[in-house]
């Protein structure tokens, strides 16, 4: 069973080009091709970095996050109550305003410590600051440094400089050591992202990072298995060069430095352009498209790959259209804002925008609060008719 399915799998109609025979790509007379097999060993490679992360983080990212003057910001506690755990945990965050007032009955309590007990809720389950720092130091180093690797294996390749060469003798190219590291790294460290998904920071965009990070495996270990080395690595390559830019970018906003922060990353935002928006499909997708069939007929392979670029494509129009947002917000305010991808921390004083406010003054009245915390002439004209009410009775 295993071996026909296996036998199916890899037919050399869906791998290589026509005319094109694995046994063409044997190891002979001291030439070395990329084998399928040799992408197991990206597995335990993902684990080792799994564990590096792990010490790196805690041993080196936090103490420089406190050394850096990070500091977490204290959240207040709030009282367990098993009913609104229960709906928080099973029914969702946000309750809507007629939710909110039924489970403020059924709890005894009043609208606003309602409210209050599930902003402060909310807050617990966001990360804290040193914790996005740690991870954005970790991703900074390992981006930085695959950057550094790729530019010393693919400076000197001509094929680098000319992606029409990528398909010189293709796939009859042998195999370069050091880009096989190189791939290897790069494949464990996706691996490794999708291992830690679970316990790392989910932003707005969760669902598309997940589907880049399957997007980019897929992309190496097919690259690989169709010994497509050359334009994979150039894919690589032009992905790194810009994600250090934004951890570092990340890394100095937490730490608020906000002017080398909103410098770097316009850098950044110029980088991401001319790679992702005007290199990529200009050049890269053209290649794929145009240059890689020009001796050979295309293949499944061919369409495969190519859909995949597409995919990336597509995502990086969407993390333009992200920065562009921000870009705006810089114009407008002087300075960088916030990461629109993360929720921000809410106070206890904010309100809940689903709550009319007669039931926000009929609450305060309840309590025989003060003038309400809210600004404006309505909110202070309600705050007096409490007082008021309470003086009254």
């Amino acid at each position: 069973m295993l071996s026909s399915l296996s036998e199916w799998l890899w037919q050399e109609k869906y791998w290589l080009p026509p005319n094109s025979t694995w046994a063409q790509l044997e190891d002979r007379d001291g030439l070395v091709f990329a084998h399928p097999h040799h992408m197991l060993a990206a597995l335990p490679m993902a684990l080792v970095l799994v564990t590096v992360r792990i010490i790196f983080e805690r041993f080196v990212a936090l103490p420089l996050s406190r050394w850096m003057g990070i500091k977490d910001q204290i959240r207040r506690q709030m009282t367990p109550n098993p009913v609104l755990e229960k709906y928080f945990l099973r029914m969702g965050q946000r309750p809507v305003e007629t939710q909110m007032v039924l489970l403020a009955a059924q709890c005894g309590l009043t609208l606003r410590q309602t409210q209050r007990w599930f902003r402060r809720r909310r807050n617990q389950e966001r990360p804290c600051l040193s914790k996005k720092f740690c991870e954005a130091s970790w991703r900074f180093a390992f981006y930085l440094c695959s950057f550094v690797s790729g530019i010393s294996v693919l400076y000197h390749e001509p094929w680098f400089w000319t992606l029409a060469l990528c398909w010189e003798d293709y796939p009859q190219q042998t195999l370069n050591v050091a880009l096989y590291w190189w791939y290897l790294l790069e494949l464990g460290f996706y691996i490794s992202l999708l291992i830690t998904l679970p316990f790392d920071i989910k932003r707005k965009d969760f669902k598309e990072q997940v589907v880049h990070h399957f997007v980019t495996v897929g992309l190496i270990a097919f690259s690989y298995s169709s010994n497509l080395l050359r334009i994979g690595s150039v894919v690589l390559l032009l992905h790194d060069c810009s994600d250090y830019l934004l951890e570092a970018c990340k890394m100095l906003n937490y730490t608020h430095f906000r002017r080398v922060c909103n410098t770097l990353f316009i850098i950044f935002s110029l980088v991401f352009f001319y790679t992702r928006l005007i290199y990529f499909p200009t050049q890269v997708i053209y290649s794929t498209l145009f240059d890689s069939i020009k001796n050979s007929g295309p293949f499944f392979g061919y369409y495969y790959f190519n859909v995949l670029l597409v995919m990336l494509q597509i995502l990086h129009v969407y993390w333009f259209c992200l920065i562009l947002c921000m870009i705006c917000s810089f114009l407008r305010n002087g300075q960088m804002s916030k990461d629109i991808r993360s929720d921000a921390e809410e106070s206890d004083s904010s309100d809940d925008g689903a709550v009319p406010e007669g039931l926000q003054l009929k609450n305060r009245m309840a309590q025989g609060s003060g003038p309400a915390i809210a600004n404006g002439p309505r909110s202070r004209a309600a705050g007096r008719l409490a007082n008021g009410h309470t003086q009254a009775t």
